[in-house]
């Protein structure tokens, strides 16, 4: 089968979780099928990885990109039909080079990556089917926010304005795509309530790279005072509001349990917000790294306290491969099927949270069972290359049956 990828950005190095997913879903839909892979070199960077993804496909085409100018409220953005976020990614140049690439019947299916990029292959869906890939359901993490974050005023109804126009467009490309592909089964569910009932879903839950993340990938002994880790771009809301939360919530309630702990905060691009926790004591904020795996075998726990769900969780599945037992609430580990008490720890209030990580910290037996059940879980689902082998066999079920319903979804 010919395929055409169609990125919004160029997925490497690896060092987001959107990009680790991906790029081995790239890679997968690779090894069984003719891809030719076409992606935005946002800002003009990233033509320097080319040759990395020439490895593996048959075309490579990067497009330089920059986001236009945000839409005034009016008369731009009020008169749009598309929704702000959508518009943000919209260039003529890079319509030309989409429909030049469609118009000539050479590709059998399209897997494009995110909403964003929607509007550049509806028009051709009579001619070629497309496949939209969520790295997460936009309507849904939106809502997510406005009801975590707190924002001003103003900004809820800019906000509010745009989640009409963006479930209206929700709506419509559902039902113009083949078929939806989502990490986990909570994002299903939300499509199927919230924007059309009928939509064509395959779960594709995240991964890792196990030859990458093996426990005996970073020797480094475990550190001599206990050690939580949290592990993510720092610039990522959630992310953002998950250390607003256990700094705000749950760290004192950790330190009047046990004083020694000490708490990494590794990733990339850390907001002043973030920046500013490394001041607490015990508490260090390292920014980007170019290895994380020390991190992680330095670290007798990671804590997950996502708060905004939806989309990619791979610091927990890196974590369970490696052998750093995870501490997460009920949202941060959707969709993962991973069982409480023998895979993972969850805990959804801050007393909870804080008692889940005192008690491990303080229990290496049960530091240790975690630690293999983790790594078998891990072994036995979370490879990449089974992961993308199962999309890219139903995308032959697509095209060659293209009324098949898809395995597992109920059309009802």
């Amino acid at each position: 089968m010919k395929l055409l990828v169609f990125y919004p950005y160029v997925p490497w190095p690896l060092d987001r979780g959107t990009f680790q997913r991906t790029y081995h879903l790239l890679r997968g839909l690779a090894r069984q099928h003719e891809v030719d892979f076409l992606a935005l070199a946002e800002n003009h960077e990233g033509f320097e990885h080319r040759d990395r993804f020439a490895e593996f496909c048959r075309e490579v085409e990067f497009l330089p990109f920059v986001h236009p100018p945000w839409q005034k409220l009016f008369p731009g953005r009020l008169l749009n039909p598309l929704p702000s976020n959508v518009q943000h990614w919209q260039d003529p140049a890079i319509a030309a080079t989409v429909n030049r690439k469609l118009t000539d019947g050479k590709y059998d299916l399209v897997h494009v990556c995110d909403l964003v990029l929607a509007p550049y292959v509806t028009p051709h869906r009579r001619r070629v089917p497309f496949v939209l890939d969520r790295s997460r359901v936009d309507l849904q993490f939106q809502l997510m926010e406005h009801r975590t974050l707190g924002f001003p005023w103003r900004t809820k109804l800019l906000r509010m304005e745009s989640y009409a126009k963006l479930w209206r467009y929700e709506r419509q490309v559902a039902k113009q795509t083949a078929m939806e592909v989502v990490c986990g089964p909570d994002d299903e569910v939300f499509l199927r309530r919230h924007v059309w009932r009928d939509t064509p879903v395959l779960v594709v839950p995240n991964g890792v790279d196990l030859d990458y993340f093996r426990p005996d990938s970073a020797p480094d002994p475990r550190a001599a005072e206990p050690t939580v880790i949290f592990c993510g771009a720092m610039d990522y809301s959630p992310n953002i509001d998950a250390l607003r939360w256990f700094f705000g919530e749950i760290h004192a309630k950790l330190l009047a349990r046990l004083p020694a702990v000490k708490v990494l905060v590794v990733g990339k691009n850390p907001v002043a917000e973030v920046t500013a926790y490394g001041a607490l004591p015990g508490v260090t904020v390292t920014g980007g790294v170019p290895d994380v795996r020390p991190y992680y075998r330095r670290s007798w726990l990671q804590m997950v306290p996502l708060r905004i769900g939806g989309g990619t969780r791979l610091k927990i599945v890196e974590s369970l491969a490696i052998g750093t037992p995870v501490v997460s609430t009920t949202i941060g580990a959707q969709g993962l099927e991973l069982r409480h008490g023998r895979d993972i720890l969850l805990a959804d209030t801050a007393e909870d949270f804080a008692r889940e990580l005192a008690t491990a910290l303080a229990d290496a037996a049960l530091r240790a069972r975690l630690e293999a059940a983790g790594i078998a879980a891990a072994n036995e689902r979370f490879g990449w290359p089974a992961i993308a082998a199962r999309l890219a066999a139903r995308y032959d079920t697509l095209v060659t049956r293209p009324n098949t319903p898809v395995s597992g979804v109920n059309p009802s």
